[in-house]
């Protein structure tokens, strides 16, 4: 490839981190994180690889084992999961079952997404354990947590119930978040359900947690979380027009703390930034030499529309037309796995071809 592409990529990094300070957020928060979800762009972190106890939030990764087990066709929908003494016997938020029942899959997975219930979460847990424990089920997500890149949690059981040595970072539950919404769209609606009501039991206790799912501001989830040791936290996730942000706060005070947290930095993340399509799909970035192919250079050209995510008062002045970073490639490493921003205009060989890759 020819020298001056590199520079270019490299400017555009630069462009693509670079956070203005008008566009800082203060928060109450112990830890916090804001990702926006398309361009990758991380607008808020705080304290965001710290592990911390997660409560309830951890259950998003005991729904994420679930859905890996919906897809590899180790568990069915339909299937009916007998309850233990184990997981009955945990307290807290529950759906009160009983060692008599013989629950469903989805049943219990709305349990544990708008009910939050800690003896759901151990009935899948065992479900899928490969020594039928809850215990041999959280070594489980504590390796599976790393093979997807979340290097700070540790898991001790499947619902955040508090534990030594059962932690996770606000970046990782951002991770977890983006890719249950990434991976598993047939089931993130569930995450937006305001009430699940098992077999007319507790009626008191249908409603979800979420404090944002009824304020019309585009939220659809994802998981609460609050014990004494943890605070209040939530991972939350919002969508806006052709935008969607990730954001976990924890360590809050109260309930009513967290909800008016949660409510200003969705507002701040959709108010102060905006997308600016800074390079056209099609629009030609450079030429990178080929070797032994029929032409001698090829044209490298934008596969999709970039975008740069701006501070809204700043969207006239961003770099525009041949310059920026977005959707494309040159994601933060939250986003998705690291795509190319870059993509031949015409097909030469396969030796090119092959070439390419390699960049």
């Amino acid at each position: 490839m020819k020298r001056r592409v590199l520079p270019f990529l490299a400017l555009l990094a630069v462009v693509f981190f670079s956070l203005p300070a008008s566009a800082q957020f203060n928060t109450q928060a112990k830890a916090a994180y804001v990702v926006d979800y398309g361009t990758g762009t991380v607008l808020l972190s705080k304290n965001a690889d710290l592990p911390l106890p997660p409560a309830s939030m951890s259950k998003l990764m005991t729904l994420n084992m679930v859905f890996e087990a919906l897809a590899d066709g180790r568990l069915r929908l339909d299937d009916r999961l007998p309850v233990t003494q184990h997981a009955m016997s945990y307290k807290g938020s529950t759906m009160f079952l009983n060692t008599s029942d013989r629950v469903r899959v989805e049943d219990l997975i709305r349990g544990v997404i708008v009910l939050s219930g800690n003896d759901a979460a151990a009935v899948l847990a065992e479900a899928l354990s490969p020594d039928g424990t809850e215990a041999g089920f959280a070594r489980m997500m504590t390796e599976r947590a790393k093979e997807l890149g979340m290097t700070n949690s540790h898991f001790t059981n499947s619902n955040g119930w508090p534990q030594v040595g059962h932690r996770m970072s606000v970046h990782d539950l951002a991770v977890l978040a983006n890719r249950l919404i990434r991976e598993f769209p047939a089931f993130y609606s569930m995450f937006s359900e305001t009430e699940f009501l098992f077999d007319g039991r507790a009626p008191q206790n249908k409603s979800n947690r979420n404090p944002l799912l009824k304020l019309g501001i585009g939220a659809d989830g994802l998981k609460t979380g609050h014990t004494s040791e943890a605070g209040y936290g939530l991972v939350g996730s919002a969508k806006q027009g052709d935008r969607r942000i990730i954001f976990v706060i924890t360590g809050l005070n109260s309930a009513s703390e967290r909800a008016t947290e949660a409510e200003r930095i969705v507002n701040w993340a959709f108010r102060q930034f905006v997308n600016k399509t800074v390079i056209k799909k099609g629009h030609k970035l450079a030429e990178a030499d080929v070797w032994m192919g029929e032409e001698s250079q090829i044209g490298i050209v934008a596969p999709k529309d970039l975008f740069l995510l701006v501070p809204a008062l700043d969207k006239d002045n961003a770099a525009g037309g041949g310059s920026g970073c977005g959707q494309g490639g040159l994601f933060a490493p939250d986003a998705h796995g690291g795509e190319s921003a870059v993509c031949p205009d015409q097909q030469v060989d396969l030796r090119c071809q092959r070439w390419l890759r390699m960049l």
